[in-house]
């Protein structure tokens, strides 16, 4: 008997314990894959300065690191997308338990090769490979699972692995700092010791191999057809890509936007109130690199409490009102929380706590996706639909980041031009407010095959 459809060992929420191995192989593959995807920014203060020749902690350092963040934010996006689009066909074809295997050693060996990267350009090559498997993971995760559980908990079951995305960010976080700001105090070579931390993912992979099978449906119906991406835009999937596209577009803009400039904002908060309180300048490189650190982790954690409480709430706000009303309740508060996180006139330490609720909305609403997506296509297209419509905004997401930065770094000061150019960004949720006529409810629908 296939141990996803035993009957007679139901547990928590009607799944038994295969489906619950299912969700947890996914769950910690998407975690590690945010976790490696998330590194670079961390340490960017200190590996961009260090590869490039720069003094850590001054204007030119971080002018630099604003600039190089954004570019190598947008190509982490490129890959990822490239890699979400290959891989989730790849996925259709040959299964999704073999693709979430190659996709997870592929990011891990990546992201560790970037510990011994000894200029700028060989860490980009190093990130494009990560950012490939980084992209690919997601889509054969997302369609193994809402093809393993039983349809009522499909909604749980996503929400569920998208919980990953708030372990991978605190585990990003805790290992940074007790790397960089307890074990190697050097900033200028602990960075390199926080990418080898990159090599756990390998680990998971080797689990997935032993337990995981490929699903049931897949078996029966994918691998019999070759999924074409120029299927999802022929008159009976037209409406579900352009719809499933939209809402995820305007997600990742104002995910990465926002979150690729956490350390730097956050840094450039407590160097400024380190210097206010001291009169110090920069003469006290190490004390406002620990005050940094701190502060990263105080603003890291609001945003992943609130996106971790946010992704959990998609479950009933999905269940009880749909998947459009879920939309545009999201997506106005993403909008209200970062006007008032980044327009209001704050004090530093107090602007941190503000990334709660911009974690709560523009964080949370991706729990959605990972049931929403799969929900739109059959069995034989559902990772091709499902990498597509998640990945391809990925490309037009690119650009956030990289503008973020570009102004950023261009201003005399690059902290107070972080935040106006943040403010700005919550223009991207309004758009999709006005996006939502073209999003098809899929509440109450049974998944196709």
């Amino acid at each position: 008997m296939d141990p996803a459809n035993n009957a007679a060992r139901r547990t928590f929420l009607d799944m038994n314990g295969y489906q619950w191995t299912v969700i947890l192989a996914a769950w910690l593959g998407w975690g590690f894959d945010i976790f490696d995807s998330i590194l670079m920014n961390y340490v960017a203060p200190n590996a961009v300065p260090t590869l490039l020749g720069l003094q850590i902690g001054t204007p030119e350092a971080q002018s630099a690191t604003l600039w190089w963040t954004g570019i190598l934010t947008s190509l982490l996006l490129v890959g990822w997308a490239v890699g979400g689009i290959v891989f989730g066909k790849v996925a259709d074809r040959i299964g999704r338990t073999k693709t979430l295997l190659i996709t997870m050693l592929m990011y891990a060996l990546g992201t560790a090769a970037c510990a011994f990267a000894p200029n700028i350009w060989v860490l980009v090559v190093c990130r494009i490979v990560s950012s490939l498997g980084i992209g690919g993971e997601w889509a054969a995760g997302a369609a193994m699972v809402a093809e393993v559980v039983p349809e009522k908990r499909r909604v749980e079951a996503g929400a569920l692995l998208y919980t990953a995305a708030s372990f991978g960010l605190f585990l990003a976080t805790f290992v940074t700092y007790q790397v960089t700001g307890v074990f190697f105090t050097d900033p200028a070579t602990s960075w390199r010791y926080v990418f080898l931390f990159g090599l756990a993912p390998a680990a998971v992979a080797f689990f997935v191999r032993l337990f995981i099978k490929e699903p049931e449906r897949w078996k029966k119906v994918g691998s019999e057809h070759r999924a074409k991406i120029s299927e999802l835009f022929t008159p009976k999937y037209r409406a579900l890509t352009i719809g499933g596209f939209l809402m995820a577009v305007t997600a990742l803009i104002t995910w990465w936007s926002g979150n690729a400039f956490i350390p730097i904002v956050a840094k450039g908060l407590a160097s400024r109130e380190w210097i206010d309180l001291t009169n110090a300048g920069v003469a006290g490189l190490p004390a406002i690199e620990l005050m940094g650190q701190q502060w990263i982790r105080t603003a890291t954690n609001a945003f992943n409490l609130g996106g971790l409480i946010g992704t959990l709430l998609t479950i009933p706000a999905a269940k009880l009102l749909g998947r459009k009303k879920m939309f545009l309740i999201y997506n106005l508060g993403a909008a209200a929380s970062i006007m008032a996180a980044f327009g209001l006139d704050l004090a530093p330490h107090t602007r941190l706590y503000l990334y709660f609720p911009i974690g709560l909305t523009v964080f949370g609403i991706f729990g959605s996706f990972t049931f929403y997506l799969p929900e739109l296509f059959p069995t034989r297209l559902r990772a091709t639909g499902s990498g597509f419509t998640y990945n391809i905004g990925r490309f037009i997401a690119a650009f956030g980041p990289f503008l973020v930065g570009s102004i950023a770094a261009s201003g005399a000061n690059a902290l107070d031009s972080a935040i106006r150019v943040l403010f700005w960004i919550s223009m991207v949720p309004l758009a999709a407010v006005f996006f939502l006529p073209f999003v098809v409810e899929t509440k109450g629908r049974a998944l196709e095959d």
